[in-house]
């Protein structure tokens, strides 16, 4: 598809700078402050307040994937994937479940949890498949999705995009660390929402439309419904509702990239209510951008848009509806998307990298020179991140449909050792350590038939191995599931109990009188509240959306 370039005003040009200068001047104010230590450097110096914790959280959920991949998912298939858009339920979770367990521990990071509630062998083991896990799917895809981003928007080629996304990010990620990121997402929060409602209300708002109700009438009740038959190909709702929520577990409660965002918060209660912040805003890209993608689709009815495909539904939407000034609002919006994500899993994976696996091995090491270290291996994640995107520009389906399969591979295992292991304390090393490899072996079985079919489009396999990769991906995520929960349960128990004096604070049975009342202390009535009306906005939505 043609570039924007030549459709972008002065003054989208305008907006598309102020933007840049805001977003650098911010980036330049928190280089200037101290990066002394690790503590300052991978967690902001644990001391940051609710709001920018919750803007933080769905910045670096919300990534150009979503603005490009799921806005083509809204016009290719409506709103099925809808429902891992309204996991902001388990957002919550994070922050009344998990997040207490984790400040508890002190802990940097999610692999240092397993090794104080496991041993070494599972931090070390997470650390690796984590890292193995952003190459795969958050470093690639921000990076395909960004070359799409400049290619389709500024008129630059798909790779010199992707390198400069890679440049013009990493400058302030290495050099601000944690606190560049989290601050500098507060900015890209307001300019992604307020570019993604513009496409939104424009779209619905056109003749053609004729606003919410014409848009269902023109796309038919097929599109609205979010409860696809259980023998749906691609959004079975079984594998929707149980097999999303095995993945959004994992993604919220216990990735780095996502968890990193409220260890930084300055106490529980602050964290806790940045996640309850995180949460309603989780809720938006429902409206933000699966709506548009169906409005895109109401128009191709009409013969007012053309797109070549489902990637390209966003950049045709704003080339032909916008007016001048938007549509720089809406690149800024893009690019802000994409920044903030790349950022994110930047800073986490140095994270990991240096305190889970370098500082393990050098323990001595000076704590600037673990700066050091994080800073060179984010230039190195990068570097491989690159070399699986051919792999991704081949994939069928849109590439939020790429981004939820691979995810759906990797998610089981990790879920149900942390899952179980703080609300079962008879849970035990071997037993994690031997759901871990063997839920990472299957994973890795079905995402090599998926690739090897991907490079190979007429291949067909049979017997036992057609069975395996027909299965669709959320419903392969509940058997995997199940199968992690029961090697989990079987070898713990034919297995030595843990020591309470290593449970001790780790899991529900352990934690003592001090403790539980502490956690009753760090909310009130309005955090509850807050919460509920969260979780009846879901319901309504999932009532709604029933075709």
């Amino acid at each position: 598809m043609n570039g924007l370039t030549n459709g972008l005003t002065a003054l989208d040009w305008l907006v598309i700078g102020l933007y840049f200068i805001l977003l650098m001047g911010i980036a330049w104010w928190v280089i200037r402050q101290k990066q002394e230590d690790s503590e300052d450097y991978f967690l902001a110096g644990r001391n940051v307040g609710w709001f920018i914790v919750g803007a933080s959280i769905f910045a670096s959920n919300i990534g150009s994937e979503h603005l490009v991949g799921l806005a083509g998912a809204g016009a290719d298939s409506g709103m099925p994937l809808a429902h891992y858009e309204l996991h902001a339920w388990i957002v919550l979770v994070l922050g009344w479940v998990f997040l207490p367990f984790y400040a508890r521990s002190g802990v940097f990071t999610m692999p240092e949890f397993l090794e104080k509630r496991y041993n070494a062998k599972a931090r070390r083991f997470l650390s690796v498949v984590s890292l193995v896990g952003y190459i795969f799917t958050k470093v690639s895809v921000s990076i395909y999705a960004g070359g799409v981003v400049f290619q389709s928007f500024l008129g630059i080629g798909f790779w010199p995009g992707a390198i400069l996304t890679l440049v013009i990010t990493g400058l302030y990620t290495i050099l601000g660390g944690m606190r560049a990121v989290v601050y500098t997402e507060a900015l890209q929060t307001i300019v992604l929402i307020t570019g993604a409602l513009s496409v939104t209300l424009i779209g619905l708002n056109h003749e053609a439309v004729g606003g919410w109700f014409g848009l269902k009438e023109i796309v038919g009740s097929e599109h609205f419904n979010m409860w696809k038959p259980i023998d749906h190909p691609r959004y079975p709702w079984t594998g929707m509702v149980f097999g999303g929520a095995i993945v959004g577990i994992w993604y919220w409660c216990t990735d780095q990239y996502i968890v990193q965002r409220v260890l930084s918060a300055k106490n529980i209660t602050e964290g806790r209510r940045g996640a309850i912040w995180g949460g309603f805003l989780k809720i938006l890209p429902v409206f933000l951008f699966l709506v548009p993608g169906m409005v895109a689709y109401a128009l191709s009815q009409k013969g007012v848009l053309q797109y070549e495909s489902a990637n390209e539904v966003l950049p045709a939407m704003v080339k032909t509806l916008l007016p001048s000034g938007i549509r720089g609002l809406v690149a800024a919006g893009l690019l802000a998307a994409l920044m903030s994500s790349l950022a994110s899993v930047f800073n986490s994976a140095s994270t990991l990298f240096t305190i889970d696996i370098y500082k393990k091995l050098k323990p001595q090491t000076p704590e600037k020179d673990l700066v050091r270290t994080g800073r060179i291996a984010t230039g190195i994640i990068v570097l491989l991140g690159f070399a699986w995107i051919p792999v991704m520009k081949n994939a069928p389906g849109t590439l939020y449909d790429y981004l939820q399969s691979v995810q759906s591979y990797i998610a089981p295992p990790i879920t149900a050792v942390f899952l179980l292991g703080i609300f079962f304390k008879r849970i035990n090393a071997k037993g994690a350590m031997a759901t871990l490899i063997g839920g990472f072996a299957i994973g890795l079985v079905r995402l090599t038939l998926d690739t090897f079919k991907t490079f190979n489009p007429g291949v067909s396999y049979t017997g036992f191995w057609k069975t395996v990769q027909d299965i669709p991906f959320s419903h392969f995520a509940i058997v995997m599931f199940v199968i992690c929960v029961g090697i989990l349960i079987v070898v713990s128990l034919l297995t030595a109990k843990p020591s309470e004096k290593q449970l001790a604070g780790l899991t529900f049975g352990t934690l003592s009188p001090e403790q539980i009342n502490s956690n009753k202390n760090s909310y009130n009535k309005w955090d509850v509240i807050a919460s509920l009306g969260i979780v009846a906005i879901i319901v309504g939505i999932l009532m709604y959306f029933t075709g």
